[in-house]
């Protein structure tokens, strides 16, 4: 189960920092995206990196 819980967690950290790129326009791609500099997906972006990095950390407790 931790291994699961780690690997979602990578994932939502992986996926939270391309909304970040995407919401503040430092990562343009795909062109005709919906979030490119839009601010709100860079706020969503970091929360769930910041759940991502929360699950791994968790995952890794003893």
């Amino acid at each position: 189960m931790k291994r699961i819980i780690f690997f979602a967690g990578c994932l939502a950290a992986l996926v939270g920092l391309i909304w970040i790129g995407q919401g503040t326009g430092y990562f343009p791609y795909p062109a005709e995206s919906f979030m490119i500099s839009q601010m709100p997906w860079a706020y969503r972006g970091a929360a769930l990196m910041v759940v991502g990095i929360g699950a791994i950390f968790w995952s890794k407790r003893a």
